[in-house]
């Protein structure tokens, strides 16, 4: 994603529910940008270029670039309503007084935010088709959960953990090393729909080919294919739902990624139940219309218009949308000029700015599979089994844990941007390591006990389940996507992306291992251990994004990395003092104080 997209994450969280903030520029009449003042900024301090890309502009300087576009693009007979559109993105905040407005299109401003949810029937289609290809995902990654009982057995590769393990994790080798780094020329040439399309297909052809595999070797092949869909998918399709949506719901939207891939690995297990592979039905992705922001990108201007006229409520909205987010691909451009992805890919770790924000999304995503999640999504019937269960009671334990993953990532829908990243993390992580220990330490009950082994199991893999879907399921992808900077974001998602799936391959090729040589107790206090040490790297090395602009957001990554840690230390021994030791003390200053706080702190920063 970059910064001006039309549904860029961090744009949800804008404080007064504004139009968010896009890129800002020095105007120039024949560019539209002056070179020599992006030119004249350090490369650590590009972002500070960005805060509303019309702000400063007169009226009649205004208007006659609006023409120019309308000219250029054969808009002339929407010149009017372009122009009431630049004019509202100029300044949001007072836009509905605007005397150029008439009362419907006041209205329609208004009910932006007092009936945000008053959107388009075409717009929700695209979020339930959306949510359809998450959910093809879900049931991708778990229905192989119920069929190892029947396909170990018949290849002969129950008793060899390498080979499992990698069966298991072959999609997930595929996501890490090909199919999330496909992601971004795949875009450039067949566009989101393109691409969402090209992955559902790879992926429904690899899916027919594990249900008729006659060796592990064309099953680890199947499911290496797999993997080449599945990693391109899951970088575009959230992707693309951010850029279609309107900012005021737009956090929510791209939160049903990960929310209806929870409800895919619901209905994986539920499959596993009926012994049933699944297939994927294609038909309903040609009638999606393709994002604008893409066509704006590739100058099908007109185009553009027409999808926003679908995902928009009235045309001057559209027009609005599609003027401000033609401003912030123009000063992408320039800022991108002479770059391409190996030397974007150099600035996620030689500037500072970028290398905290690096790090950051890097700890969310590896601990999204180090919390030992996956071992439950791809191991639990077989984890149910040694507990002692039998194959049909275990299937329906798995399909238990699935039905809480879905059911209770739904509330994080509602926490994300009120709770916050940071705070969702932080509560949720000890919680993780108390119910991963809980399900571990039971199988030292008796198994000749069976039914008291097999409950204490069963209530903490369940557990871990209500803990995990509001914190470590919804928050990885949302702050990734939120913590890189304009230049940078898409490479920096590819990361970030490549980074969850490199990890979940290791967790599912090396689970066999662990439960071989140190046992349930030893392979769940392995994960419960990461989860202690991921509560400490949340703490010191990840920011909080939750209601802030564009701007403070730059300025929270400048912040140095000491300064941050020694802050959070601080706090976490306050609250430890107050909430358990009871002590009366006084509040701490907050650390975020708004853009000038935020500047004085970063000016001082010494890295």
């Amino acid at each position: 994603m970059k910064e001006g997209d039309i549904g860029d994450p961090v744009e949800t969280a804008h404080k007064d529910d504004s139009p968010p903030p896009t890129p800002t520029y020095i105007h120039s009449e024949k560019k539209g940008i002056a070179h020599d003042e992006l030119e004249g900024r350090g490369r650590d301090n590009l972002n500070a270029v960005f805060e509303n890309p019309l702000a400063g502009i007169p009226r009649d300087e205004l208007f006659r670039n609006v023409e120019e576009f309308c000219t250029k693009f054969g808009l002339l007979d929407d010149l009017e309503v372009f122009k009431k559109g630049a004019l509202i993105s100029q300044s949001p905040a007072t836009a509905a007084s605007l005397p150029e407005l008439n009362e419907a299109e006041r209205e329609a401003l208004v009910r932006e935010h007092t009936h945000k949810w008053h959107q388009p029937w075409q717009l929700y289609f695209l979020t339930v088709m959306c949510s359809l290809s998450a959910a093809v995902q879900g049931m991708d990654e778990t229905v192989n959960n119920g069929a190892q009982a029947y396909y170990l057995k018949k290849f002969g590769i129950e008793n060899s953990n390498n080979l499992t393990g990698l069966v298991v994790g072959a999609p997930y080798l595929a996501c890490a090393i090909l199919g999330c780094w496909l992601t971004e020329p795949l875009n450039r040439y067949f566009a989101r729909r393109g691409t969402i399309f090209i992955s559902c297909f790879i992926a429904a052809v690899a899916s027919v080919w594990e249900g008729v595999c006659n060796s592990w070797v064309n099953l680890f092949i199947a499911r290496f294919v797999l993997g080449l869909g599945i990693g391109s998918k899951s970088s575009t399709v959230p992707v693309y739902a951010a850029e279609c949506s309107p900012a005021p719901i737009r956090g929510a939207l791209v939160m049903m990624w990960q929310v209806w891939t929870a409800f895919g690995i619901m209905l994986g297990n539920i499959m596993g139940v009926a012994f049933a592979n699944v297939g994927h039905d294609l038909n309903w992705r040609l009638l999606l219309p393709e994002s604008p922001r893409w066509l704006i990108q590739h100058n099908k201007i007109q185009k553009a218009y027409t999808n926003f006229k679908i995902l928009r409520p009235t045309e001057l909205q559209a027009a609005r949308d599609l003027y401000y987010a033609y401003i912030g691909v123009e000063l992408e451009r320039e800022i991108n000029k002479g770059k391409n992805f190996f030397s974007m890919a150099l600035e996620l770790f030689t500037i500072p700015r970028n290398r905290r924000a690096t790090w950051a999304s890097w700890i969310v995503m590896f601990m999204q599979q180090f919390c030992g999640v996956n071992v439950i999504a791809y191991y639990s019937t077989t984890i149910f089994q040694d507990s002692g269960y039998g194959l049909s009671n275990a299937l329906l334990a798995s399909m238990g844990t699935g039905i809480l993953n879905w059911v209770f990532a739904l509330p994080a829908v509602f926490t994300i941007d009120t709770w916050g990243r940071r705070n969702l993390l932080l509560f949720t992580f000890p919680f993780l390591a108390i119910f991963l220990l809980w399900s571990g330490f039971s199988f030292w009950i008796d198994e000749n006990d069976g039914h008291k082994r097999i409950a204490m199991v069963t209530t903490g893999m369940y557990l871990f389940e209500v803990f995990y879907s509001p914190g470590e399921g919804p928050v990885p992808f949302t702050y990734s996507a939120e913590a890189f900077p304009l230049q940078v974001r898409e490479v920096g998602m590819a990361w970030a992306t490549a980074t969850t799936w490199c990890f979940n391959f290791i967790l599912s090729f090396t689970w066999p291992h662990l439960l071989s040589t140190f046992k349930p107790q030893g392979a769940f206090g392995w994960y419960a251990a990461w989860c202690v040490i991921g509560w400490f790297l949340v703490l010191l090395f990840v920011p909080e994004t939750k209601a802030l602009t564009l701007e403070e957001l730059d300025q929270v990554f400048s912040i140095s990395t000491r300064k941050h840690a020694r802050y959070q230390i601080k706090n976490a021994i306050w609250h430890f003092r107050v909430w358990i030791l009871r002590q009366k003390l006084e509040p701490l200053p907050k650390f975020y104080q708004g853009a000038e706080r935020l500047a004085e702190i970063g000016d001082a920063a010494s890295q």
